[in-house]
């Protein structure tokens, strides 16, 4: 990580031997071991963190991808079965604005059904 070599390890050593002394030279080794531990093992979660959001970025582009082929595959089964008319293929979509006035009428003057209305039914009173 560090490329650190055998010889720079003595000279730190040899040199926090002479600043802390022999008494708090292993209780300093082991707190910064302990320091050392904790910051790995939080740059670990943090990877596994962004890998795993890759991963899930990664299936969500996959699924898109085979929704998209799979509706298209389904389009064109739907065209193999029931074939578009060549008339309505080359022809473009007509618009009311273009029909004459009395197609406008018939298509604006379509009646819906009345809602069918239940009989309404009177009380009756108990027997008695």
């Amino acid at each position: 990580m560090f490329d650190i070599g055998f010889s720079e390890l003595i000279l730190v050593s040899v040199v926090g031997l002479l600043i802390l002394g022999p008494e708090r030279l292993p209780h300093a080794a082991k707190t910064a071991g302990l320091w050392v531990r904790k910051i790995r093992r939080s740059i670990n979660s943090v990877q596994r963190e962004i890998n795993a959001q890759l991963d899930q970025e990664e299936l969500q582009q996959k699924i898109t991808e085979t929704n998209q082929r799979i509706l298209k595959e389904g389009q064109s089964i739907q065209n193999t079965i029931t074939p578009v008319p060549e008339s309505y293929a080359q022809e473009p979509m007509r618009e009311t604005a273009d029909l004459p006035v009395s197609e406008k009428a018939d298509e604006t003057n379509v009646a819906s059904p009345a809602p069918e209305k239940e009989p309404i039914s009177e009380p009756t009173q108990p027997r008695g």
